[in-house]
């Protein structure tokens, strides 16, 4: 058979012989077969456990995607109330604020205003400690970058003191052990 003669169907394959210009054919069976990536089969059985598992890997496949799409609406939905706790404690501060500003409206003692001030407060920092917050000490600290943002150097009084925090502009926060606000600090030099 010549190379002229060769069925679309059927690909020449060298046989490795001396002489190059004989060639053998061999069928394409993707060419002969269009739906070749089913591996088909004419035993009947082998068909229907073919099917069966192609039928199992489509329903795995859709049970999947449900799951991942059940689990990004879950994590929408935590994220969206996942501050709710906190809120519905910050509550009973709020009201107390609610109630300050009234009474301020006809008090005239300071102390009272000072003292009802330093209970909202006090309220306030117990309920956020209850919930992880912990405000982040500096004063006399040495600077520790991982804590502290230098926001000033000031000549420092004493030698000991140069490379320490000597004045906390804003204070820092950490909220389970992590950093969630850098304390602002003045650092000796």
């Amino acid at each position: 058979m010549t190379e002229e003669n060769v069925n679309p169907a059927e690909e020449p394959v060298n046989t490795g012989e001396t002489n190059n210009t004989e060639t053998e054919t061999v069928p394409n069976e993707a060419a002969e077969n269009p739906s070749s990536s089913e591996n088909t089969s004419d035993n009947p059985a082998e068909q229907a456990a073919q099917e069966d598992w192609k039928n199992k890997f489509y329903y795995l496949a859709a049970d999947f995607e449900n799951y991942k799409r059940n689990q990004a609406k879950e994590r929408r939905e935590l994220l969206a109330t996942a501050a709710q706790g906190v809120i519905k404690d910050l509550l009973p501060i709020l009201d107390n604020f609610e109630r300050a500003i009234k009474a301020n409206e006809s008090l005239e003692d300071i102390e009272a205003i000072k003292q009802g001030f330093q209970l909202i407060y006090q309220g306030l920092s117990n309920n956020l400690d209850k919930h992880g917050l912990k405000p982040i000490e500096s004063n006399g600290q040495v600077f520790n970058s991982d804590v502290h943002e230098a926001i000033a150097q000031i000549p420092a009084p004493t030698e000991d003191l140069k490379g320490k925090v000597l004045d906390t502009v804003e204070k820092g926060y950490s909220l389970n052990d992590k950093v969630i606000r850098y304390a602002k600090v003045a650092v000796g030099s």
